[in-house]
């Protein structure tokens, strides 16, 4: 019998490549620290060999490619943020990866995306194979654009680091399929905010402040290019009071677009249908995040090692069930709660599970999307009886 790969190790030509965001944070804590990590800047193919000769490495770590923010030829090279910006958002990749003792950290730029003039950053030029042209429609303005916000973080010993992003984009290729002529959907970011990088290895963490710019200035660019309604599809709780200022500042800023977002996906009944964990048994890498991994890529997840992490202090107005409840809002430590990183009971999840839940999830965002069309055609034939804005 052939042995198992290591997860997230691919051989390719000579070269060993793992996916970072492919590795538990177990085995992240295991990874020696000499190894260089490279971040993609841009959609497309890079060629991962030549990076690996100029770092003098036979083994890359990669992880998440930074979709968009920067000028690039082909997919969204028209959303782009102030450079300054832009290194920023860099710097918060490489700040936490050093945090985490990692020494060669460097930003793969196939197409000289990189913002100029960036010290502290080491980019390393390559050549690529650029996505194709981001196609924008005609009728931006009669569309939601939907953003997808994920994040890399630990989900326990037994979920990869990107189940968060793999989940919302899961959640936006379901609503493109359903809802083709409402929304225009872009690829779901990969980087989010945490508050708890140091307690688990794997965990990033952008910084709330430069998530809130650097998303900020994205609904200026989608407004620039004529969108007049922005839904946030979030699938990372740390993100969720980060993306409200967002929502409130655009709101002050570009009035003429009605820019909203969520708590996180498959919310109300949905839960309750078809769990078995009881109430405290959800909240992260729980039996709902395992289900939704099962189902959309079984062989990432190790259900093996998964350990039931129900021990939450829970008080009247502070408890955990997917997502805080109560009056109080507070962040304590983490390992006050779970000794794996998980929050739940994931021993019970199942891929069907998964598939219902994710059916429910789209669903639930389909009505999402219909409730900020709605928000905006009324809104818009207010203003235009008053005079304000333009009547758009």
């Amino acid at each position: 019998m052939r042995a198992r790969p290591e997860p997230g190790r691919l051989r390719r030509t000579g070269l060993s490549v793992i996916a970072y965001a492919d590795l538990t944070w177990p085995e992240v804590a295991a990874l020696p620290r000499d190894l260089p990590l490279v971040v993609p800047l841009g959609l497309g193919e890079f060629d991962l060999a030549a990076a690996a000769r100029r770092l003098k490495s036979q083994t890359l770590v990669v992880l998440p490619a930074v979709p968009y923010g920067f000028a690039q030829p082909g997919a969204l090279g028209d959303l782009t943020v102030p450079p300054g910006l832009m290194r920023r958002v860099l710097l918060g990749i490489q700040r936490e990866l050093r945090a985490q003792g990692f020494r060669r950290i460097a930003f793969l730029d196939g197409r000289r995306s990189a913002p100029s003039g960036a010290p502290g950053l080491r980019v390393v030029r390559g050549t690529a194979r650029p996505a194709a042209a981001w196609d924008w429609p005609a009728d931006l303005a009669e569309r939601v654009v939907v953003v997808s916000t994920g994040h890399t973080e630990q989900h326990g010993p037994h979920l990869p680091l990107e189940t968060d992003t793999r989940i919302v984009g899961a959640i936006a290729d379901g609503v493109r399929a359903a809802a083709a002529d409402r929304v225009v959907c872009l690829p779901a970011w990969p980087y989010g905010v945490s508050t708890h990088t140091r307690q688990y290895p794997g965990t990033l963490n952008l910084g709330g402040r430069t998530f809130e710019d650097f998303f900020l200035a994205i609904v200026g660019r989608l407004t620039a290019r004529g969108a007049c309604m922005v839904l946030f599809s979030n699938g990372h709780g740390g993100n969720h009071s980060f993306l409200v200022n967002v929502v409130k500042w655009a709101g002050e800023r570009w009035p003429q677009t009605f820019t909203a977002t969520e708590w996180l996906h498959t919310t109300g009944e949905a839960l309750d249908r078809y769990r078995s964990s009881a109430l405290g048994g959800m909240g992260h890498a729980c039996e709902l995040e395992t289900s939704m991994m099962l189902h959309l890529r079984p062989e990432s997840v190790h259900l093996e090692r998964a350990r039931r992490e129900t021990d939450f202090i829970s008080t009247p107005e502070y408890f955990m069930d997917w997502s805080e409840g109560g009056r109080l809002i507070a962040n304590p430590p983490w390992t006050d709660d779970t000794t794996t990183g998980a929050y739940g009971d994931p021993t019970v999840a199942t891929a069907e599970k998964g598939r219902r839940w994710l059916e429910a999830a789209v669903a639930e965002k389909i009505e999402s999307i219909d409730e900020v069309r709605e928000q905006h055609r009324r809104r818009a034939a207010r203003r235009a009886e008053r005079g304000l804005f333009g009547g758009s």
